[in-house]
């Protein structure tokens, strides 16, 4: 899952964010201790974690819980959702998506802007810029939500795992 992770980072955000970052030697072991307490640490007890692959080798990782933001009108936030490249349009994104969000919960997420592919994306899964952005890491993203309920194009068919 790591190394889908920072894999997924070098395709997407080189050159929205600095090469020292995306080039880190340390950054797959970071990855690592973020997916090991992702996955076993109580205070992420209320994930949802799904992979896609493809004969075998992870392909699309996706991981979402209930949102840490208080006040908000969301009930869940999308933490990240990667395919490899190779695999785009393949429909491990959706599935990926369906597997860690359902569609009667509201949900909020942060996209990196500018990043078209994944914006066209969420929109297409109901979701809308609310106004909100930040920067970390030298990466301006974009807050964007939906509401609860919200009608979404059917998942395709692919071996997502939660």
């Amino acid at each position: 899952m790591a190394r889908v992770h920072v894999t997924s980072w070098q395709q997407t955000y080189r050159g929205l964010m600095p090469d020292s970052v995306l080039d880190d030697p340390g950054l797959l072991r970071a990855r690592e201790r973020f997916w090991t307490g992702a996955l076993t640490g109580e205070r992420w007890a209320g994930n949802r974690a799904a992979v896609a692959e493809v004969d075998g080798t992870l392909i699309g990782i996706a991981l979402s819980g209930p949102t840490q933001e208080p006040g908000t009108a969301w009930q869940f936030q999308l933490h990240l959702l990667y395919v490899d490249a190779a695999h785009h349009g393949s429909g491990a994104g959706p599935a990926l998506l369906h597997a860690v969000l359902d569609p009667h919960e509201s949900a909020a997420l942060w996209v990196a802007d500018p990043n078209p592919r994944a914006q066209a994306f969420y929109r297409k899964h109901g979701f809308a810029p609310d106004g909100h952005s930040k920067t970390e890491d030298g990466l301006r993203e974009v807050r964007w939500v939906r509401p609860a309920g919200t009608p979404q194009p059917g998942a395709a068919a692919g071996r997502p795992r939660r």
